[in-house]
């Protein structure tokens, strides 16, 4: 084999094993990414049955459900517009309440509940991670002009709980960025 030939094979040789590392590397991040949704994202059929995400948003009050003599939980998360049915089959967190922000991860079965593999809740008052108060923005301000022009008591009321959440949100982002 001539010096030339030899060279060319290195060459070669090297090109394959870069590429080869190079898909690998780019396969396992694929598979690493957690992607973040809230309800009204999931209701709105972004999310494939199976797939693994990150689901944030408030943990929808008097919808916590525990199963007896097991550690399964049940629950809905919302961001007021939309909701979500969640079941876990771990320990809470201590500070997991009903009415608090939370974020999970997981997937969703064939009929729409999401199957929590880890639950993180908010870890003071005044926090609440970034994105779930983002969502909750956004739903409290596409839900106060319907809201507002609505003369029922009960939609007024609404529209006050949706404004108030909003406030809340803007300050917890406000308070997470210091």
């Amino acid at each position: 084999m001539t010096p030339r030939r030899r060279r060319l094979w290195w060459v070669v040789g090297i090109l394959a094993g870069v590429g080869l590392a190079s898909g690998l590397a780019l396969r396992a991040f694929q598979q690493n990414v957690n992607f973040y949704f809230d309800p009204s994202t999931i209701a709105a059929g972004a999310v494939k049955p199976g797939e693994s995400f990150q689901l944030g948003g408030m943990v929808e009050k008097g919808s916590l459900v525990r199963t007896p003599g097991t550690l399964e939980v049940r629950f809905v998360v919302t961001d007021f517009k939309h909701s979500v049915p969640v079941r876990y089959d771990k320990v809470l967190p201590t500070l997991f309440r009903e009415g608090a922000g939370m974020v999970a991860h997981g997937h969703l079965d064939a009929h729409g509940v999401f199957i929590a593999d880890d639950v993180l809740a908010k870890h003071d008052s005044n926090y609440m991670p970034p994105a779930v108060a983002r969502s909750l923005q956004r739903a409290a301000a596409s839900n106060a002009p319907a809201a507002a022009g609505s003369a029922a008591d009960s939609a007024a009321g609404e529209a006050s709980a949706v404004a108030a959440v909003g406030d809340a949100a803007s300050a917890a982002v406000a308070g997470s960025t210091h």
